[in-house]
């Protein structure tokens, strides 16, 4: 069973950065794509990104681009998610996933087989 383990949230204000982690307890991390993804108070799990798993690939929801970068670094185990101007609408627990064996960047959950607890991001306006 893999385990993931998010860190880096917090409280900041409109405008400011956060740069969450996702640190995974697989060996063979490299062999897993992997995504993060958010859920806000009263609203279901939503896609954020996801990064291939070599790092070559990655995809983004509309409304992060440019503002929110996701990277990897297998030889750590772990992955990122920098997040930059950030909105109220931001606010939500964040959620690292892995996925096994895929050469596409996964985009839906149940493209994933691992799951964080979640760390909280909270965006104040």
């Amino acid at each position: 069973q893999v385990q993931l383990v998010e860190s880096g949230g917090g409280l900041v204000q409109a405008g400011g950065s956060l740069r969450l982690s996702c640190a995974a307890s697989e060996r063979t991390f490299g062999n897993y794509a992997m995504g993060w993804f958010r859920q806000a108070p009263g609203k279901e799990r939503d896609f954020v990104a996801a990064i291939s798993r070599s790092g070559d690939n990655t995809y983004y929801k509309d409304s992060v681009k440019g503002r929110f970068t996701i990277a990897r670094d297998n030889a750590k185990n772990a992955i990122y998610l920098q997040m930059n101007s950030l909105k109220p609408e931001d606010t939500a627990v964040y959620y690292c996933a892995a996925a096994a064996g895929r050469d596409y960047v996964p985009l839906f959950e149940y493209d994933y087989d691992y799951w964080g607890q979640g760390t909280q991001v909270t965006v104040s306006s």
